[in-house]
């Protein structure tokens, strides 16, 4: 009896597990299912001081876009080449993960292409978040590094495939193969940007065919034009290919030549790069970015309502890019709450300088990642914060570099450093202050310590620090004014 018992016990368990595992799942799939409001384009925008790192700008319309963090990187790569291009952006099946992936490559430090491609870094910068507004540290994925000879791991991409629950992520190496060295596209499987399969060869045009370094692939939900997928690859034309699975054969379904469009620097008309691809929200079409590099005027947009025909492509002359110069990037669509968060986080927000209260030519700036105050800051960008709602609280306040896009001003031992956001609960209590009345002058301001409450922000020798405020001279070293 008490086995029969145990037994109907463990099936009663396993059947409530089962349960709730279906209703998580419902949960998951729901949160995924939301209507999609809006578009996020992941960027870099050249070869100068920080442009190329992580740039976002957002779209209601997926053609009219504005500059996120106005016009200042999100996130900058501190590991590998201290740089990115190629920028690719990856949303899980259930929404609950994102990755940021891109090529490690800064051609600003001086590397020549020629480096670059055959000496260059075989690895690819990840950032993760689990919400679109907090990104983890970013780390490095050698992708390329058993394939013989690799030169490179540019321009990588990646996207779920439903048939094998994992994710196809795929780049260009430049190696030799059957005697002739040029860029081909590589592809591995990850379920977690971590961890990945051995490198295996993806596209190739033959010996006598064109290199090929850009390619991407969008889902055709319900196979407008006969296929569920479609390929746009940059290999001497931008060629457009279907196929019904991701790793499957593919079928080639024309060019834009007829367009006056290639990717032959040789060859008149547009000369075009970065293929990125965006399903419009809400209905059967599609916009095809093209980065015009030989003229250098950024991405255009060609469209179409049926992707089986490249004769369905039609130019857009009615679109706006911001005021940042858009390369080579990717667009993922938005819900309605992922919008809020990421125009709350980068929307449009004021930038503010501290001024200190007694010594008032002198503002608060970071200098080789030490904060102290300063007459004359050059650059004045140093000197530049946003107020942001407190880590810690978001009734306080914490202070994010405007040059520095994810670096806070933080307290370490009592002394303030500009240091990268690493997610802790330490940090977010070292960075967040109660913005209080001032302690010298009521029309100021002073930044009380969250999680020291006695102590406050003030300079002492110019330097800026943690300290309490008893005496009048400490108050008054204590008491800034926030300024445009």
């Amino acid at each position: 009896m008490k086995r029969t018992l145990s037994r109907i016990g463990a099936m009663l368990g396993a059947m409530l597990m089962v349960i709730s595992a279906q209703v998580l799942f419902a949960v998951d799939r729901a949160s995924a299912a939301d209507p999609f409001t809006g578009y996020l384009m992941v960027h870099f925008t050249g070869e100068h001081a920080t442009g190329e790192q992580i740039y976002l700008a957002h779209s209601r319309d997926g053609l009219h876009w504005n500059d996120l963090n106005n016009g200042a990187p999100v996130l900058l790569s501190t590991v590998g080449t201290r740089g990115v291009r190629d920028p690719a952006i990856v949303r899980s099946p259930n929404s609950d993960k994102f990755w940021i992936i891109a090529t490690d490559l800064r051609m600003e430090s001086g590397t020549s292409w020629d480096d670059a491609a055959n000496r260059g870094s075989t690895q690819l910068v990840v950032w993760e978040s689990a919400d679109l507004v907090n990104w983890s540290a970013p780390r490095l994925l050698n992708v390329a590094g058993a394939i013989s000879g690799a030169g490179d791991a540019w321009a990588p991409e990646a996207i779920f495939d439903p048939a094998t629950g994992d994710y196809v992520i795929y780049w260009a190496t430049n190696a030799t193969l059957d005697g002739v060295k040029k860029h081909r596209i590589y592809y591995s499987r990850t379920t977690d940007f971590r961890t990945f399969t051995a490198p295996t060869l993806y596209i190739d045009r033959g010996a006598a065919g064109h290199g090929i370094i850009d390619t991407q692939i969008v889902e055709s939900p319900t196979s407008v034009g006969g296929f569920r997928y479609y390929r746009a690859s940059a290999d001497g034309q931008i060629t457009i290919e279907g196929s019904n699975s991701i790793l499957g054969t593919w079928t080639r379904i024309g060019d834009l030549s007829h367009m006056g469009i290639s990717n032959d620097w040789a060859a008149d008309g547009n000369v075009v790069e970065g293929p990125m691809w965006m399903p419009f929200n809400g209905r059967n079409e599609w916009s095809l970015w093209l980065d015009q590099f030989k003229t250098g005027r950024g991405y255009m947009p060609i469209t179409s309502t049926n992707l089986g025909s490249t004769n369905n492509f039609r130019t857009e002359s009615d679109y706006a890019l911001g005021s940042t110069l858009k390369r080579h990037g990717g667009i993922m669509s938005l819900t309605a709450a992922e919008e809020s968060r990421v125009l709350a986080k980068w929307g449009v927000r004021p930038v503010n300088r501290l001024q200190s209260f007694n010594l008032q030519d002198r503002y608060v700036r970071h200098a080789n990642f030490d904060v102290r105050i300063d007459p004359n800051v050059s650059p004045l960008q140093d000197s530049q914060f946003r107020i942001m709602p407190g880590l810690a609280d978001s009734s306080a306040v914490s202070f994010e570099s405007v040059n520095y896009p994810g670096y806070y001003l933080r307290h370490v031992n009592y002394d303030f450093v500009l240091a990268s956001y690493d997610g802790t609960t330490q940090f977010q209590a070292d960075a967040t202050f109660r913005q209080v009345a001032g302690l010298a002058s009521s029309t100021w301001s002073s930044f009380q310590s969250y999680n020291y409450p006695d102590r406050y922000i003030r300079h002492h020798d110019y330097q800026l620090k943690l300290d309490p405020a008893t005496t009048e001279i400490a108050r008054s070293d204590a008491t800034f004014r926030l300024t445009s």
